[in-house]
């Protein structure tokens, strides 16, 4: 089984300039609660801290 890093080295960052699409979704619903963007800093926070963190285009 895969670990978070090696997932992290699949991504394919280069196909969307650095960002990949990202999904909240719901557990219990499947409902889509927002879609965002991720780079690897926020993805990386994310999984550290358990907190989602988007990557903001206009807080740059």
């Amino acid at each position: 089984m895969l670990n978070k890093k090696e997932n992290l080295l699949k991504l394919n960052w280069t196909k969307t300039n650095g960002m990949i699409p990202t999904i909240i979704q719901d557990f219990s619903s499947n409902l889509v609660l927002m879609h965002g963007y991720m780079n690897k800093e926020s993805l990386l926070k994310t999984q550290k801290e358990g907190f989602v963190t988007f990557y903001s285009r206009t807080k740059k």
